[in-house]
């Protein structure tokens, strides 16, 4: 830290009483204000006020008071469920803020980015995002990409005491900065463009939705001047007959759609956070449980990140050392790894030179270096870099890097890299990642413009071992049981790729492309060869890419998890991007749309099971609100339009109770369903881009029509005989009936009731009280009865609304048995 002291503890907090968090505050928001004026707004509650002002027009002051009632309810019950998810949403953002390693009272410790002061002092490394406007103090071969404050895509230069400012990113080199200004103050605060981790944006299901809703919503206008017209050409009064336009628009609007949506994607994000699965952006769900390609690392994704150094070549005696056996001639490992040391970072971050150094440290008690003059960043294809230290007279040069890369520079003759080739192969074949290294001594002071240019020196290769995790074969073969294909895109050489690969369980076909005969291929022969191809080695971030975009327009729904700088443009790239917590950079973090907080990827499989759940759980919910909707309208216009005894059944009361109770239903007792355990051994393209298909909307639809039709016959039945309040009282009590049954039957549409009465869902029995609880009270409670326009009815007429109610729900059952006899 060179002497760095930052802060003491003290300071710093009176600086944070002083400036306040290192966040971008929008002047004048209030979330709680904000939702309340969109409760405001909502058509239905627009509509709801509308009834309201009627009742008192037409002086029925009882029915008026109800509707204020209900409104209260209805927006508390809003209120309630976006704040539910707004506090979802919140709790995600607070766990997806960026941390920072910040010097205080001497010592360096890990903050949040907003609890950051002017005054603070910040370590930055590769891959690092500027977390405030800050001075260099102390640099090391920095370039820091300014694209998002200039819009230059070149990275900058960087040297000591010039600005470096927040939002951008580091491009190579590390430094220690000094903050000078945070939040709003920042350049980028000032030009108003910092961004929350959490924004939305539609996705393909949403706008589905969507769709449906303005369908619908188009559809209730039309209706409600269609019906406000023919009541009051037929001799109604003029409130009256907006009361019946009303209630038919009440009927057709499906606002608890969208409702559903929001807090079914909210919660199940926060439902993942508890997990240790953070979602940077919640609508991310929609595509969890369509995933049917998972591109992956293998260093710290499939593997533990727990690298050793195993053996060392060392070139000039062609003595090859396995460091666990003790060896005698400790030097013949000793300089190679010397150079390699040499060739990493002073304080190491990546665990492969952290190997290293344990690997020389083994070896050697005298780690103690020089500090590095210049420094040449990790580049090319295969990589490498490059550290220069000033030594008397001259400068000693190191470089560590992919083997063939090194011994390309160092221009070693045919035979050599030959015969170096067959030793290396033969130990990637036991799944070891090679790394070349090499020497230089250089006399002049001005440094080539590219690595390549000193006067390399063969020194040998290190193999390093880092083992597959213990539970990746069976996290393999859950993910192939789930239908989805796996893709190994590693940087390692193909040898060890197909290694690890067979050690996991994944799948090996056909041939083992490189980055380099990617980027080669054709978009037609790359889509056709990584249908057929699992495995990729050699590869760099263009190469992942272009495999992650080829899957993608093949029409997969494509994920990729990762955890270097290298991964985060694949990451950013697919459908999904996944990120390892613990070993992941910031660059991998900030591209990914879900974090492995402890870097365990079988939670994957608990993510992709979340997803699935909440795909099948929100199609539960909107078929069963477009079933539901069909009788009430059809209820509430059918009458009128073919002339019938009592032409208005219903009001704008009936249909904001039955309101209540399908509002929770659809948005609370479906969202916490449990996963059914066929969903994970369906195939991803069981779960399509559109809400439903057109066979499970016929079912939908055709389960409205039955019910309609049992309200039908009983109408017919009855109104012949009967006043309108029976009539009414008859008909209300059967939907609600049909209504309890059409929630149960619809909790699957494979599973029977038997089945899916022992699914564990804490509201599914008090659902079903308060359902009977509010059709017991209004039957018994004589000023209720009164109220809603109803009558007292016979024991028997009960039996037969309940009856027709069961039946018109219960063939759903008969169908999902026949259907399942079928498969």
């Amino acid at each position: 830290m060179g002497g760095l002291q930052g802060l003491t503890k003290a300071d710093a907090e009176k600086l944070q009483q002083q400036y306040g968090k290192n966040t971008f505050q929008m002047e004048g928001k209030n979330q709680l204000w904000d939702t309340i004026v969109n409760t405001i707004k909502e058509p239905m509650f627009l509509m709801l006020l509308a009834a309201c002002l009627l009742y008192f027009l037409l002086q029925e002051y009882k029915e008026g008071w109800m509707m204020i009632a209900a409104m209260s309810i209805v927006s508390g019950i809003s209120l309630y469920q976006e704040g539910k998810s707004n506090k979802a949403l919140t709790a995600l953002r607070d766990l997806t803020e960026p941390k920072v390693f910040v010097i205080r009272d001497g010592k360096e410790l890990q903050v949040d980015t907003a609890e950051l002061v002017p005054g603070d002092i910040v370590r930055l490394e590769e891959g690092n995002k500027v977390p405030a406007d800050a001075t260099i103090l102390q640099q090391n071969d920095l370039t820091i990409n300014e694209a998002v404050i200039t819009g230059e895509s070149l990275p900058a230069i960087k040297e000591n005491n010039q600005m470096v400012f927040q939002g951008t990113t580091v491009n190579t080199g590390g430094a220690f900065i000094s903050v000078i200004a945070i939040g709003n103050e920042t350049k980028l605060g000032k030009l108003g463009k910092l961004v929350t981790s959490y924004s939305e944006q539609k996705t393909n299901l949403r706008n589905s939705i969507d769709q449906l809703v303005r369908f619908l919503s188009g559809f209730g206008i039309f209706a409600f001047i269609a019906i406000f017209l023919m009541n009051y050409f037929s001799g109604v009064h003029i409130i009256a007959s907006l009361l019946f336009a009303l209630t038919l628009a009440m009927a057709v609007l499906p606002e608890e759609i969208p409702v559903a949506y929001t807090s079914f994607m909210a919660l199940g994000a926060y439902r993942l956070s508890r997990k240790g699965i953070i979602t940077r952006k919640p609508q991310t769900l929609e595509h969890l449980g369509r995933v049917s390609v998972i591109c992956m690392d293998k260093t710290g994704t499939i593997t533990e990140n727990k690298m050793s150094v195993r053996h060392v070549y060392n070139h000039h005696s062609s003595q090859l050392t396995e460091l666990e056996m003790r060896p005698l001639k400790k030097d013949e490992a000793l300089r190679v790894l010397t150079y390699a040391v040499l060739a990493s970072e002073t304080i190491p971050f990546d665990e492969m030179e952290k190997a290293i150094l344990r690997g020389y440290g083994a070896l050697s008690n005298d780690i103690h270096c020089e500090p590095i003059v210049y420094e040449y960043p990790l580049q090319g294809r295969p990589p490498m870099m490059t550290h220069v230290y000033k030594n008397a007279g001259h400068f000693i040069v190191a470089a560590k890097g992919g083997l063939e890369r090194i011994m390309e520079v160092c221009q070693l003759p045919e035979t050599i890299k030959t015969q170096t080739n067959t030793l290396s192969m033969q130990l990637a074949r036991e799944g070891y990642r090679i790394l070349g290294v090499a020497s230089a001594i250089y006399p002049d002071k001005v440094m080539p413009a590219h690595q390549d240019d000193f006067p390399w020196q063969f020194e040998g290769f290190i193999s390093l071992y880092d083992p597959p995790r213990k539970d990746a074969p069976l996290l393999m073969k859950q993910f192939y049981k789930a239908g989805i294909d796996l893709k190994l895109l590693t940087g390692d050489l193909a040898e060890t790729a197909a290694t690890i690969a067979q050690q996991v369980g994944i799948k090996k076909q056909g041939k083992i492309y490189t980055g380099e005969e990617i980027m080669e291929m054709t978009d037609n022969e790359l889509e056709f060869q990584i249908k057929r191809n699992n495995i990729f080695a050699r590869m760099f971030p263009e190469a992942k890419i272009r495999v992650v975009e080829a899957l993608k327009k093949s029409g997969e729904i494509v994920t990729m998890i990762g955890d270097g700088v290298n991964d985060g443009p694949a990451i950013k790239a697919a459908h999904i991007g996944i990120a390892m917590g613990k070993s992941g950079t910031e660059v991998a973090h900030q591209a990914a749309d879900l974090v492995l907080t402890d870097d365990a990827i079988g939670k994957m499989i608990a993510a992709i099971e979340q997803g699935r759940r909440i795909f099948s759980n929100l199609n539960k919910a909107i078929r069963y609100i477009v079933s539901i909707h069909i009788p009430i309208l059809l209820t509430a216009s059918i009458p009128l339009l073919l002339g019938w005894k009592y032409p208005n059944l219903f009001t704008p009361i009936h249909i904001i109770f039955l309101e209540l109770i399908m509002g929770p239903t659809c948005s609370i007792f479906f969202e916490r369903e449990p996963l059914e355990p066929q969903l994970m051994q369906q195939k991803p393209n069981a779960f399509p881009s559109k809400m439903f298909k057109k066979d499970e909307l016929m079912i939908s639809i055709t389960q409205g029509l039955i019910i309609t039709a049992g309200l039908f016959i009983l109408y017919q039945s009855y109104a012949p005989q009967y006043s309108l309040e029976t009539v009414r009282t008859i008909l209300f009590t059967t939907l609600l009936i049909s209504n309890i049954g059409l929630t149960y039957v619809n909790r699957s549409f494979k599973e029977p009731f038997y089945v899916t009465m022992r699914y564990r869902n804490n509201l599914a029995f008090p659902i079903l009280i308060l359902s009977l609880t509010f059709l017991t009270c209004i039957h018994a409670i004589p000023y209720l009865r009164l109220l809603f326009g109803f009558t007292s009815i016979r024991m028997v007429d009960i039996f037969i609304c309940t009856g027709v109610g069961i039946m018109s729900v219960a063939w759903f059952e008969i169908y999902k048995m026949n259907l399942n006899e079928i498969e």
